[in-house]
């Protein structure tokens, strides 16, 4: 089954930096995955999150508050 990720953020700099991570994460480990980037508030709220950006893969919530980097982003990956 392919992997789901999500990237929860308004579009602020932090966001689209944590989105591009991803999206060169994903390259350089060779994995397909479905990314969905989530900008809208009402839901962002559904998943009760308040500090972004927010990197979910599976539903699942890895990393919140902050930008995490490509070579983070590929271990989260890889251990999922």
């Amino acid at each position: 089954m392919k992997m789901n990720i999500k990237v929860l953020g308004p579009g602020c700099a932090k966001c689209k930096t944590t989105y591009n991570n991803v999206l060169e994460a994903l390259k350089q480990a060779g994995i397909d995955a479905d990314v969905t980037k989530i900008e809208d508030i009402e839901e962002m709220m559904k998943y009760n999150i308040l500090t972004t950006p927010v990197l979910m893969i599976d539903d699942v919530v890895k990393v919140k508050g902050r930008v995490a980097d490509i070579n983070e982003i590929k271990k989260l990956l890889i251990e999922n």
